[in-house]
């Protein structure tokens, strides 16, 4: 059985209805719940568990994928599951949202029959999750500046930077912002301990591969190899601006402003209250410690998906 857990906003696609009413005369059991307020998919999530369904359909954007995950995460632990016959469900996705990072990165489809089609007949395979203090996130936590700015890049500066265009127009304004001042600990993939001190202005931890609206954070991410992708830029003067651009462009450069590791847990503590963004809820305290949980959930998606390590 499959349950879809739809964002309430999306609830009037008649698309949607069409779809679900094919694949049921198809043979597909599949409950549908639409969302109205907070708390909602958490309680879908649960009652899901009693159904027995095994594999439940985010229906919305990368934040609705994001709560999705994040229950069936908090259910599948025995410390905080109160169900006492929980099953191990599946997630898949319809990507409803303006974006869709996540699933574009996945090459999950994207038009509404095929991608329903597919999330009920396709095959689920283990990823990671990430738990940042004590919320999970599937994709990218993006930290101080770079969770705080409205993306507004030119598309000049798309069609002239590519993927790193949000970063660099992110950059420019923040040469009159004022960075936050604190130290990163950090175990790297092959458990080396480092730590980091000084004035930074952003950073994302990466899960997935695309955030922004397609801006490829982490092109060599994958959602299965217990490892989450770290960029960190530390503060410049604006004499460094075309070094730190440069540095940007390139995904296998760690230079003098730009810091790229792998690593299996990072703790960012800051002096004031650092905002930090997951997959685009806000949060907000002194420390955030942050740790890949590999394996913990199985996603539906292509068999060859680049963001899978085979």
């Amino acid at each position: 059985m499959t349950m879809l857990i739809l964002n309430g906003k999306k609830a009037g696609l008649p698309l949607i209805r069409q779809t679900v009413n094919l694949l049921r005369e198809q043979g597909h059991s599949i409950e549908v719940r639409c969302t109205w307020e907070g708390g909602d998919v958490a309680r879908y999530v649960k009652e899901a568990a009693a159904l027995n369904i095994t594999r439940i359909i985010a229906g919305g954007g990368d934040g609705t994928v994001n709560e999705v995950a994040d229950a069936l995460a908090i259910l599948a632990n025995p410390t905080t599951s109160a169900h006492p016959n929980k099953v191990e469900m599946e997630l898949a996705i319809l990507p409803l949202g303006t974006a869709n990072d996540f699933a574009t990165a996945c090459l999950i489809p994207l038009k509404i029959d095929t991608a329903l089609s597919f999330a009920v007949t396709a095959t689920a395979h283990p990823i990671d999750l990430a738990l940042a203090n004590d919320r999970h996130f599937i994709n990218v936590a993006s930290a101080g500046f770079g969770a705080q700015i409205t993306v507004d890049t030119p598309v000049e500066l798309k069609n002239l930077l590519g993927g790193q265009a949000y970063f660099i127009s992110g950059l420019i304004q923040a040469l009159n912002f004022t960075p936050y001042q604190g130290k990163i600990a950090a175990t790297l993939a092959d458990g080396q301990q480092i730590q980091l001190q000084g004035a930074g202005l952003l950073g994302a931890i990466c899960n997935g591969r695309l955030a922004g609206g397609g801006q490829n954070l982490a092109p060599k991410a994958l959602l299965n190899d217990g490892l989450l992708d770290v960029v960190l830029v530390k503060h410049f003067p604006s004499s460094a601006l075309k070094q730190v651009v440069d540095e940007l462009k390139d995904p296998h450069v760690s230079g003098e402003y730009v810091n790229r590791m792998q690593v299996t847990e990072i703790t960012l503590t800051s002096d004031t209250p650092l905002p930090v963004n997951l997959d685009g809820e806000p949060t907000f305290h002194l420390t955030h410690h942050i740790r890949v949980l590999p394996g913990a959930v199985k996603l539906v998606c292509p068999d060859d998906s680049p963001v899978l390590m085979r």
